[in-house]
């Protein structure tokens, strides 16, 4: 890929982004080290590690980009992060799990492990680097939530629950830096085509004998009929809000929550 025409000014910066092996994370793994920063891309399989590296470094032939194998929805997992990776520019708490299941079915285990995974991992990391980033009066801090955070969807509340609670963690992280060059923020994703979301659509199709198309077509009238792009975001679109906020460029913005939802939230602030 060229140069971009706008400079991020990221040269120079190192990033830790939870959870990017597939999907969005990758995506912001990926688009950070185009844009010259030096990334860690994190998962819980070396193999899946090695192959995001493999593909960052296929695309971005000069891309600084190192591995660290860990399980940051663990309280252990993250504490590995850290003997590792001493010191980070930027986080990216990106780590998260979903699964549609109807509220009288969610057990107290459920709630309980969506909250280690989708809260806790964010919590623990920010709480690893955020002290050194005040010290050197710099760095970035972003929760990647989602418009489920605002609109709680009824098929999954205790997932919309952990993303509102994303909001909530990343305001009062940023009044923590008041003053700072430090910024932390959110960013609302809408419904994105990952590699999760490709496969159910595929199986849908497949299934019911219609395109994949006609399923997100569908999806757009029936599930998520306030969208106003009437399609999935692709990780990239969401990539693109994230590495802005990352850099020297996003400074007055702080305590925010960004949407990248395609629209899906009606009220206009």
């Amino acid at each position: 890929m060229g140069q971009s025409e706008m400079d991020l000014k990221l040269e120079g910066k190192s990033a830790l982004v939870s959870g990017s092996t597939a999907g969005i994370g990758f995506a912001i793994a990926q688009t950070l080290a185009q844009e010259g920063a030096s990334v860690i891309v994190n998962g819980r399989s070396e193999n899946r590690v090695a192959q995001a590296i493999n593909k960052i470094k296929q695309n971005t032939p000069d891309a600084k980009v190192f591995g660290v194998v860990a399980d940051t929805a663990t309280k252990a997992g993250v504490e590995q992060v850290f003997q590792e990776v001493s010191h980070i520019d930027i986080l990216v708490n990106n780590l998260g799990i979903y699964e549609p299941k109807a509220f009288f079915d969610i057990t107290d285990e459920d709630w309980l492990h969506i909250f280690e995974v989708n809260v806790l991992s964010g919590i623990r990391l920010s709480r690893q680097y955020l002290q050194k980033m005040l010290e050197q009066n710099w760095g970035r801090i972003i929760f990647i939530s989602s418009e489920s955070g605002v609109q709680i969807p009824t098929e999954m509340i205790h997932y919309g629950t952990t993303k509102t609670a994303q909001i909530a963690i990343a305001r009062g992280l940023a009044q923590i830096s008041a003053g700072s060059g430090v910024t932390v923020n959110s960013v609302l994703a809408g419904p994105t085509r990952s590699e999760g979301v490709e496969d159910f659509i595929a199986k849908m199709a497949q299934e019911r004998g219609v395109s994949p198309s006609e399923i997100e077509a569908e999806f757009f009238q029936n599930v998520r009929p306030t969208s106003l792009i009437k399609r999935f975001a692709t990780s990239e679109e969401v990539a693109a809000m994230v590495v802005y906020l990352s850099s020297p460029l996003a400074s007055a913005t702080n305590g925010a929550a960004l949407r990248v939802d395609g629209g899906v939230i009606q009220s206009i602030v």
